[in-house]
């Protein structure tokens, strides 16, 4: 079922991502980063009276940022659902360029399965009205290099044996048209809280846990 984000929650969505170099925003689908801290704290005012993040362990999403630049429907409907995003690959990439890459320094649960600390891949199977993330271990190109068999780049050469997460997304339509891709942490606390991605009028989120 589809739901109504508010402004607000794409306010706390577009709130997650880094700010980029100049030199960077010029690329076509710009780098970006999702970043939250769970069990921090934080240091009493220092002189200037700036705060400073102590302890605490880091969930972070690196990703490429897509933007519209005048296109309409991105997703498209019904057969053609998807395809333009994902460009001939089995699935979407979750942006564009090389790899999405989730790194954690805590363990998770996402879709009942545990992921121990580490590095992995995000991948979304699309389809329409009913995203599925998928969590994967699959080794993956930095630059790209059409004679590497053995990584891919992107999701080219996708291949669902390495998947260690399968998990349906929350649908929901933005109330706003998202001009650049964009995936965020929402609803965080120190248990857990929600990855969100969105672009164009279709958002999507997945809860997760800090596991023991």
């Amino acid at each position: 079922m589809l739901r109504k984000a508010s402004i607000l929650g794409i306010a706390l969505l577009v709130s997650g991502t880094m700010a980029v170099s100049a030199q960077d925003r010029k690329a076509p689908s710009p780098s970006g980063t999702a970043a939250t801290v769970v069990g921090a704290t934080f240091s009493a005012p220092d002189k200037e009276g700036e705060r400073r993040i102590q302890g605490g362990k880091w969930i972070e999403v690196t990703y490429s940022r897509p933007i519209l630049r005048g296109r309409k429907d991105i997703f498209g409907h019904g057969a053609d659902y998807g395809k333009t995003v994902n460009g001939g690959a089995p699935v979407w990439r979750a942006g564009a360029n090389q790899t999405t890459k989730l790194t954690t320094e805590v363990p998770l649960m996402v879709g009942g399965k545990k992921l121990a600390p580490g590095s992995y891949d995000l991948f979304v199977e699309l389809k329409e009205g009913a995203w599925t993330l998928i969590v994967s271990t699959q080794p993956t190109q930095e630059k790209y290099d059409a004679n590497d068999k053995t990584k891919i780049w992107g999701s080219y050469g996708y291949d669902p044996k390495f998947d260690v997460v399968r998990v349906p997304m929350t649908m929901m339509t933005p109330a706003v048209s998202i001009d650049q891709f964009t995936i965020g942490f929402v609803d965080m606390s120190d248990a857990g809280g929600k990855l969100a991605m969105a672009w164009d009028k279709t958002a999507a989120v997945v809860p997760f846990t800090v596991a023991q």
